[in-house]
């Protein structure tokens, strides 16, 4: 545990008489944790204001008291915030703020971001800081004489607080927060919850192993027994293995079920119905643990396949061929969150990015590394599976620019998705299927179904029977791309009659869905419908 070299300050509750402790003199407020009477400091005595209400449990593995270092420097933490954003009716999700205060008196603030966590600090507001009603998700600013990319601009509320704080939180109404990236991995926030001055904060991307916590919840707390919940459509028991878990698909009637609020609440939730009972199952199943090395520089890591989704691209008119990928979400105990995408151009890896990079008309640059434009394209989520960190929504749709690296570079990729007011950039490396198959331990028989690269021409053919054989399979792709809603020959032909594309196809077929297949306009390298481009 840090401990704090700073003289503490310890009062009565005006309200229920519990004792109340400061550990910092230059805290202002606390949240009495026998009342939850938001209390102001004012001199030597504590003035009620509020009362806060109950934490939902978001099992989350962070607690007060938790304790960890930051460049050699102990904190511990003593305080929470908890906010929700979106319509209130029907809200887009919640994030935690947890108030850190460091041994030499200087406070700081650890919050979610997609699955990951940021440390950020609190700064003085910037004379150039741009003002909240002119940001635009997806726009550009300057701001402390640094160019930003507009990640987010939501509509939050405080949900409930606790422990010690550095102001006041507001316990009433709804207030602008609008998050903003820029090319050197920094996230920066600009907070309208004080009607009377804009709150600026600057921060990076952390993993909890690097902070060398102490004091997290007990793994053993977090059991499936801690979160018996049954699903809302037909009553079978939801398992929520993960501890970030928002949305669980029921393995019984493949429901969506929202499980945020956790046991107790009402669960809302949607049924499914374009794949049928027996739809395709995903090639890496479930619950499968694989080793590969994810993220740049990384080191060979178990990675569980934790959740699956299937999306395709939305045609700009009824002539264009629909196309379809799959995304596997993969899960480590220390360093988070990864996905696995599978489109019919092949595999790749991909993670979100914690800044934005430079985007300069049709080049984007992050890292040092130039990437050009390669596919934009509107996306929906067809089919989930497994447990999520964020909140599925029912049909989601997002808007993807995908970029390509070149030359020694040539397997990078980014992508950008903005769905709403939220823009998520993500970066990754192609992989090849034999890579995927090892890691995972898919059986030889099996194995054909992940390939997707096309096989490599002989070198002893001529460039007259090269150019013949791709006329000839053009042709054949216009011809298959003809056929009626009742053939899966593209399928069969392209994938085998034991993949998943092919079996789903007869499936939807049968189904009378009229899904339509087809050659790829661009499969997205890394989107996905976290719908999340902030720390929220």
């Amino acid at each position: 545990m840090a401990t704090s070299n700073q003289r503490t300050y310890r009062a009565a509750c005006p309200n229920c008489g519990a004792p109340v402790e400061f550990a910092s003199a230059a805290s202002a407020s606390a949240v009495c944790s026998f009342c939850r009477s938001t209390l102001l400091r004012d001199g030597d005595t504590l003035r009620r204001i509020g009362v806060s209400a109950e934490l939902f449990d978001d099992h989350t593995p962070l607690q007060l008291g938790a304790s960890g270092t930051r460049q050699g420097v102990a904190f511990t933490l003593v305080g929470r915030l908890q906010y929700g954003y979106g319509a209130r009716e029907e809200p887009d999700g919640t994030w935690n703020e947890w108030h850190a205060l460091f041994d030499n008196g200087r406070s700081a603030w650890l919050s979610e971001d997609n699955g990951a966590y940021v440390f950020a600090f609190d700064a003085p507001l910037p004379p150039d800081a741009p003002m909240l009603d002119v940001l635009r998700a997806g726009g550009r600013v300057t701001a402390d004489g640094r160019a930003w990319s507009v990640a987010s601009v939501v509509q939050a509320r405080l949900l409930a607080a606790e422990g010690e704080l550095p102001r006041p939180p507001r316990l009433q109404g709804d207030f602008t927060v609008a998050d903003l990236r820029n090319s050197q991995g920094e996230v920066a926030t600009l907070d309208g919850s004080d009607p009377a001055a804009l709150a600026w904060s600057v921060g990076r991307t952390v993993q909890l192993p690097e902070l060398k916590m102490q004091g997290l919840k007990d793994a053993s707390e977090k059991t499936l027994s801690a979160r018996t919940l049954s699903c809302p459509n037909c009553g079978a028991a939801l398992e929520v293995k993960l501890a970030t878990t928002q949305s669980i698909t029921c393995t019984q009637c493949q429901s969506v079920v929202d499980v945020s609020a956790g046991a107790g609440a009402e669960l809302k939730h949607y049924q499914q119905n374009n794949a049928g009972v027996n739809g395709a199952e995903p090639l890496l199943p479930l619950g499968r643990t694989g080793k590969l090395a994810i993220g740049e520089g990384a080191e060979v890591a178990p990675w569980q396949v934790v959740g699956y989704q299937e999306r395709c691209d939305i045609p700009e008119s009824a002539d264009d061929e629909t196309s379809f990928w799959r995304e596997y979400l993969l899960f480590n105990t220390t360093l988070g969150f990864a996905f696995l995408v599978d489109t019919d151009e092949g595999w790749s890896w991909v993670r979100p990015l914690t800044g934005a990079p430079d985007v300069r008309g049709d080049v984007a640059t992050w890292n040092g590394v130039s990437y050009r434009k390669r596919w934009a394209y509107g996306a929906r989520v067809t089919w989930v599976q497994g447990e999520f960190y964020w909140r599925v929504k029912r049909d989601e749709r997002a808007h993807v620019i995908d970029y390509e690296g070149s030359g020694a570079q040539g397997d990078a990729r980014l992508s950008r998705e903005q769905t709403g007011n939220e823009v998520t950039w993500s970066g990754g490396r192609t992989l090849d299927a034999a890579t995927i198959a090892d890691a995972f331990g898919i059986a030889p028989q099996q194995r054909a179904t992940l390939q997707r690269d096309a096989a490599p021409v002989s070198g002893g053919m001529g460039m007259g029977k090269m150019v013949l054989i791709f006329i000839v399979i053009v042709v054949l792709l216009v011809m298959f791309s003809r056929c009626s809603d009742d053939s899966c020959g593209d399928e069969r032909s392209t994938f085998g009659e034991s993949s998943a594309e092919y079996r789903q196809c007869v499936q939807r077929r049968s189904s009378g869905s009229g899904v339509r297949t087809g050659s790829s306009s661009g499969g997205s390298y890394g989107g996905w419908s976290s719908g999340g481009g902030g720390h929220k």
